[in-house]
């Protein structure tokens, strides 16, 4: 079973990306839009002070009838943020997600934000390790 930390090694991009507390949900929207992703992590003096995901914007902004422009990140952010670290396997990762019905996982390691998992990136690995198997048994059954 792979571990957080071979899916990580393996993503193509490790940027971090995340927005201060203080920003508007609207500047946090266009960061979120430019890396093309689904959550950012929001962080204060290099700590993870929360998560603001599009599911924070579609029930916290749009629902409550607040605007982007004028609410600040802080306001409606996840601030109890669920986490793993490097060491767990990937079966791990995605039981903590349908658990706690969330998308997005950090990854720290000693109070170190080393990436963030996203449900897609767990399925892509999920299919492709299975892939594997499948192939690993055709090659198998064919040579024998």
């Amino acid at each position: 079973m792979q571990t957080v930390r071979q899916l990580l090694d393996s993503k193509p991009s490790r940027s971090l990306v995340y927005v201060s507390p203080d920003s508007t949900v609207f500047q946090a929207l266009q960061v979120m839009a430019e890396s093309d992703i689904g959550a950012v992590l929001v962080m204060e003096s290099g700590d993870i002070v929360g998560i603001f995901s599009e599911r924070d914007y579609a029930r916290r902004i749009v629902l409550q009838g607040r605007t982007s422009a004028g609410t600040k990140v802080r306001d409606i952010m996840t601030s109890r943020v669920v986490y793993v670290t490097p060491q767990q396997t990937l079966d791990q990762c995605m039981a903590l997600m349908t658990e706690k019905r969330i998308r997005h996982l950090p990854v720290l390691e000693d109070q170190t934000v080393l990436g963030i998992l996203s449900i897609g990136d767990l399925v892509r690995a999920t299919i492709e390790e299975q892939e594997q198997v499948i192939n690993h048994l055709v090659h198998y059954i064919q040579s024998a």
